[in-house]
């Protein structure tokens, strides 16, 4: 096989996970966090993709190696009641993510076509048909879908920036780490709409189709052409959400109250940098995200309930399995706050990610540092250092979170904030637990031994 077919073989999965990190809560945190404090929060996007190199590589390096993705070596390595509580998160996450997906599609529904948002949101769930389509006809060509809706969202913001004509200088002072007790709350959304944790195991999951063949040459070159796919990915999905909040940041930072959501940014972006064209990219822009996120929020959601589980259902059943929970929060704050609701409800999802992150970098930097499940390709200690002090800071800030949420509750209501100190307490004691509990060995009747097994063969060293 070429060079080139052999690079592109890991591309295409790179680009599916890629799509999660521009998703319509992306775009939510992104133009929050711009409009309210400018280029200040541009560092946090930066630090959040370096991070997510990181982690994404670790689970690509799970998946090929121990021929298991994320959930699968869960399930193997866990008792089950762990294993349960890691799924139920899980899901929780996917279902957040999902939501975020649902309330885009429908916002950029309503921009578009003026269909009422309650309508959009129910017509999301007719999605499904397009992914059924998609996935009989391949892999190759869910990626090659995929990457073309890609490639219109940054052609859209793309035009958008020239528009806007941000001063560099201005973007500059933003790649210079400050924060603010105010924007704590929008920079732990960047960090959970950056780094989602159901992406771990759809990349460990997706890249196991692309483990070792009798042509390739050498273990390594195999993991360094999957870093290069990812890292060409995730910095387009990087470049993508820059842009989205240095539009923000050029076109509402002086006005901030002006934009409160989606809605009042595309019908603010035409008066402000002067022509209609503005609105409709935004807005066609967006409606692309949340379909790209869709596909692959499915795609995610086979791969955590088959792995941890060992439920594999049909999409049509796994998708409306999550839209449907992922709708009854949205129908009912657009039938109670009305449409002034989603971006509180698009940002409480991200923040929703960022908590769950925890529980998925833990088992993934415990199961790709052990050296029998992953031989000689375990991880060093500079990488066990840096992944253990990215997720040693995510913990942290998720924390001060959790505080000042507390703080806030028991001002208001002493009972909810006793339910919401309890849940806090179990989920750390939880965090703990999968810290230091011995990984289990030899799990019986568990698919992921033979494809260690086999894994382990094609990986043998060099002689």
């Amino acid at each position: 096989m070429p060079r080139s077919g052999r690079f592109l073989r890991f591309l295409g999965p790179a680009t599916l996970v890629a799509v999660g990190y521009m998703d319509p809560g992306n775009w939510a945190t992104d133009l929050e966090g711009g409009t309210r404090f400018g280029y200040q929060l541009l560092w946090v996007l930066v630090a959040s993709n370096v991070v997510a190199l990181l982690l994404q590589s670790l689970a690509a390096r799970l998946g090929l190696v121990a021929g298991a993705d994320l959930a699968q070596a869960c399930r193997q390595h866990f008792s089950t009641r762990v294993n349960f509580s890691l799924w139920f998160l899980a899901e929780l996450a996917i279902i957040a993510c999902d939501l975020a997906e649902l309330l885009g599609s429908a916002v950029a529904l309503n921009l578009l076509f003026g269909v009422p948002m309650v309508y959009g949101a129910l017509l999301t769930l007719f999605d499904v048909f397009l992914i059924l389509a998609l996935q009989r006809r391949g892999a190759d060509r869910l990626e090659a879908t995929v990457l073309t809706l890609l490639v219109t969202v940054a052609i859209c913001l793309g035009v958008e920036l020239a528009l806007a004509k941000p001063n560099l200088a201005e973007v500059a002072s933003g790649l210079r780490p400050t924060l603010s007790a105010g924007s704590l709350y929008v920079a732990i959304g960047i960090v959970g709409a950056t780094i989602m944790p159901h992406n771990l195991y759809l990349h460990s999951g997706l890249v196991k189709r692309c483990g070792p063949r009798p042509e390739d040459e050498h273990q390594r070159r195999i993991l360094r052409r999957s870093f290069y796919g990812t890292a060409l990915a995730l910095n387009l999905a990087l470049l993508v959400n820059a842009a989205i909040l240095v539009l923000a940041a050029a076109a509402f930072s002086k006005t901030p109250g002006a934009v409160s959501d989606l809605q009042s940014a595309y019908h603010l972006l035409a008066p402000v940098l002067g022509t209609g064209l503005a609105s409709v990219l935004f807005a066609v822009g967006l409606l692309c995200s949340g379909t790209s996120a869709t596909i692959t929020g499915t795609l995610a959601g086979q791969i955590v309930m088959e792995g941890f589980l060992r439920i594999r259902l049909p999409a049509f059943q796994r998708r409306v399995f999550t839209r449907g929970l992922a709708i009854v929060p949205a129908v009912a704050v657009l039938a109670w706050a009305g449409e002034s609701g989603t971006m509180r409800l698009l940002l409480a999802s991200q923040v929703i990610l960022s908590l769950q992150l925890p529980f998925a970098i833990v088992p993934l930097i415990r199961f790709t540092s052990d050296p029998q499940l992953m031989g000689r390709f375990a991880n060093p200690s500079w990488i066990k250092l840096a992944a253990g002090t990215s997720g040693v800071f995510i913990t942290a800030a998720n924390g001060a979170l959790i505080s000042r949420t507390l703080d806030d509750l028991r001002q208001h209501s002493p009972i909810a904030a006793g339910l919401f100190a309890v849940a806090a307490l179990a989920a750390l004691a939880l965090l703990g637990w999968v810290c230091v509990v011995p990984l289990r060995r030899d799990a019986p009747g568990e698919v992921s031994d033979i494809q260690r097994a086999e894994w382990a063969r094609k990986f043998r060293p060099n002689s």
